[in-house]
């Protein structure tokens, strides 16, 4: 299933499909390790419009909503 990091549940695993943004936008997330096919995980977000925390590469990364809100992902289905 495809959702924007935003919509993705807390401890949903996924894979990092695109990135809708300017050159800026793709240099910043590149250089925190966010890129086209990396796995990454959400660990939490807060409620209404607040940011969103994953983990990529074994680090935890907190990104804006907004900029959370421009990343697809494709979101593991779990077994069962």
């Amino acid at each position: 299933m495809v959702q924007t990091l935003s919509e993705m549940r807390a401890d949903e695993n996924g894979t990092v499909l695109k990135i809708h943004g300017g050159q800026g936008l793709l240099n910043r997330l590149g250089a925190l390790g966010i890129i086209p096919g990396k796995k990454i995980t959400k660990i939490s977000s807060m409620s209404a419009r607040g940011p969103v925390t994953i983990q990529v590469n074994r680090s935890q990364v907190a990104l804006g909503f907004g900029m959370a809100s421009k990343i697809l992902v494709n979101v593991d289905r779990k077994a069962g």
